[in-house]
């Protein structure tokens, strides 16, 4: 600061003001190409990583994701100490004057520290991955990354959530294992049930011959309910991870055919009106 006292004394505005916006400059230059550089090499490493190793796609994104968000975090610190002392600063100093320090522990390093050790375990236990469907913080998504603060997560309808690490309390990853596809129809109380659930699981064997990424069934499982005007049946199958909703769409528009080739009821609501002649 001295320095740069001196040089508005001695009339060398200009020239000062041009060493300062120039060492900014190049200082804003050297983060961008370091960033670039880092985030090129960081990549890099995970991909050879995902090829020698054998890890699974997800593991890799969520740990390189990790990376670049700790090298960031670094980088931008570093860039933020070269800009105070091109300003002829100690950015020690400044920062133990100021009483930075004191006010990070006394406010927010133990929120800071509680998410670095909660997003550490998630990590460690293998609890999510990126490209998970997980319930977190009671919001569902897709987990998009992984951080050192937070998680975030892609709802359904396209907002991104932020969810602190420290937040996260329980972890419910619904994309381990093969999942389950429901449908139940429904047929009335005049048809035959045995015919319809053989009808029913026909149609279910031949999408199952049609469709990969049905891994077990689909079944008939049988009466599930007896409803006002229905006799539900339901049906079950497994499937690769997020096929569920597709196969159960498809399951339901095939199982409908099939009833109605056979002229087989699925009830509905019906309204009697009754008039009194005057």
């Amino acid at each position: 600061m001295e320095q740069w006292v001196n040089q508005l004394s001695d009339g060398a505005l200009l020239i000062g003001l041009a060493t300062i916006i120039g060492q900014i400059v190049l200082a804003i230059l050297a983060f961008l190409i370091a960033r670039s550089i880092g985030k090129r090499l960081i990549q890099g490493s995970f991909s050879r990583m995902e090829t020698q190793k054998g890890m699974s796609a997800g593991r890799v994104k969520t740990l390189e994701k990790l990376a670049i968000n700790a090298f960031s975090y670094v980088l931008i610190f570093v860039f933020i100490t070269i800009i105070i002392s091109i300003f002829g600063l100690d950015a020690t100093g400044l920062i133990a004057g100021a009483g930075v320090v004191g006010l990070a522990i006394g406010f927010g390093a133990q929120g800071l520290v509680s998410d670095v050790v909660t997003g550490f375990f998630l990590l460690l236990e293998k609890q999510i991955d990126v490209g998970d469907y997980v319930t977190a913080g009671g919001v569902d998504g897709i987990v998009e990354e992984v951080g050192l603060r937070n998680v975030q997560l892609r709802g359904f309808d396209g907002t991104l959530h932020f969810i602190p690490n420290r937040g996260i309390s329980n972890v419910s990853n619904h994309s381990r294992g093969n999942m389950r596809a429901l449908v139940d129809m429904s047929i009335s109380y005049d048809d035959n049930i045995d015919e319809a659930m053989t009808i029913l699981q026909a149609a279910c064997d031949k999408i199952a011959s049609e469709d990969e990424s049905i891994k077990e069934g689909p079944n008939v499982v049988g009466v599930q309910g007896l409803g006002d005007s229905d006799v539900v049946i339901r049906v079950i199958a497994k499937t690769e991870n997020m096929e569920q909703w597709a196969v159960e769409r498809k399951l339901r528009k095939a199982l409908k055919e099939a009833l109605d080739a056979n002229d087989i009821e699925i009830p509905f609501p019906h309204q009697v009106f009754i008039e009194k002649k005057k």
